[in-house]
């Protein structure tokens, strides 16, 4: 990842941490559930003169991350709970972002779990004038177009491995005794 970020990789889930002038900002997400599901139906069969490899898409790990930003001597966190939209081929023009943010609330820093009981407000019924805010205040601490392309890769390249080696213990159980 550019922009300095440090990884923190825990099984399934991973951190990214950064700081800049007084703030640290966290990003985290887990790979499970991250392959959007393949769609598709008898018009996707291939045709008699193309292989079936050729038909297979990419798969892509597009997870959904949180983006906790903490500024020093503070006992509160503003939490960003983002996305990456389902519907790709809707995105029209270069300037639109590839990801967007779901969920806003503040937490106790140094809590591991949130609480329910804290305020989120869902972006959904938020004014666009502060939406865009939002997203410049991200893209502001690194958390851009860039940083969600990278993300993509990097969590693509984690799923795999996870893959992998999940396939190499499904071999080992099935042929022990």
């Amino acid at each position: 990842m550019s922009g300095g970020w440090e990884l923190e990789v825990n099984g399934t889930e991973a951190k990214l941490v950064r700081k800049v002038a007084g703030e640290k900002i966290t990003v985290t997400f887990n790979i499970n559930n991250s392959i959007p599901p393949a769609f598709g139906g008898e018009e996707e069969e291939p045709s008699q003169g193309q292989k079936a490899e050729e038909q297979e898409p990419e798969l892509t790990s597009t997870p959904n991350f949180v983006v906790e930003v903490t500024k020093d001597g503070s006992s509160k966190a503003l939490v960003l709970d983002c996305h990456y939209p389902e519907d790709e081929n809707g995105q029209e023009d270069d300037q639109s972002d590839i990801f967007s943010i779901k969920e806003v609330s503040f937490q106790a820093t140094g809590e591991s779990d949130w609480k329910d009981t804290n305020y989120t407000l869902n972006t959904d019924s938020l004014d666009w004038g502060l939406y865009d805010h939002l997203m410049d205040f991200l893209a502001d601490r690194g958390v851009d177009n860039t940083f969600a392309d990278e993300l993509v890769e990097l969590s693509t390249a984690l799923e795999h491995q996870e893959y992998i080696s999940f396939l190499e213990d499904l071999k080992g159980f099935v042929k022990s005794q």
